[in-house]
């Protein structure tokens, strides 16, 4: 357990802390020091986001964590529906965030958000257009108001993950499918999935006061999976 309190006294909203990264990302951003707000709320409605803001009180660090089961349909098969729900779930909340933590980040002149985004968007992948295309959508997002935002000295990042341990897209019944094991030994350099808290502590530094220099920053986290 780590000891070291380089958040101490950071106030952080994690939004969907339930899934995804969120469980680990509440753990360890706590014992780095910070206030964890938890909310659990999906976020799908259009109110959600600023009402889950307003309910966290001042915030120092937001980390948009944003995941819903990704769709394996087709390109050809893709309906409507497909599409609107997958990016009302992991789009459609970001500016509504951003619009609601902003403000006072930006009159203080400091601030962190931190986006956990997939990497699917930065390497093509077979029945995936739907949730690659969502997913690309919020790093573009992240690096146009990364540096929109800089000279405001508030920093906008993301981590691009894929093959790291969580129960949303790995949980325990993938991870021991044999075919599973043979394509992580195939696709990751790695040759194993990246450790929830592997994760979890770069999300930390990235929020941290050594990390004030990256802007709009696009960060692989997948063993190799994607290497730019």
């Amino acid at each position: 357990m780590s000891s070291d309190q380089r958040l101490a006294g950071q106030r952080v909203l994690i939004t969907q802390a339930d899934v995804f990264m969120g469980p680990v990302l509440c753990d360890v951003f706590a014992r780095h020091g910070a206030t964890v707000i938890a909310s659990t709320d999906p976020l799908v409605h259009p109110d959600a986001p600023a009402a889950a803001v307003a309910a966290a009180g001042p915030i120092d660090i937001l980390l948009a964590n944003l995941g819903v089961p990704a769709p394996t349909t087709p390109a050809a098969d893709v309906t409507d529906a497909e599409w609107r729900d997958t990016f009302a779930a992991l789009v459609d909340p970001l500016p509504r965030l951003f619009r609601a933590v902003l403000p006072a980040m930006t009159a203080r002149r400091s601030g962190r958000i931190l986006v956990m985004g997939s990497a699917s968007a930065l390497r093509g992948m077979k029945r995936a257009s739907t949730y690659s295309a969502a997913r690309g959508a919020q790093l573009a997002y992240v690096q146009a108001v990364g540096v929109e935002l800089a000279p405001h000295n508030v920093q906008v990042n993301a981590i691009a993950q894929n093959f790291v341990d969580n129960p949303t897209y790995f949980p325990a019944e993938v991870q021991a499918n044999p075919r599973f094991q043979e394509r992580l030994k195939r696709e990751v350099p790695l040759g194993r999935l990246v450790g929830a808290e592997e994760d979890a502590e770069f999300a930390v530094y990235l929020c941290s006061a050594p990390a004030a220099c990256f802007v709009g920053q696009v960060f692989p986290v997948c063993g190799g999976w994607v290497t730019r």
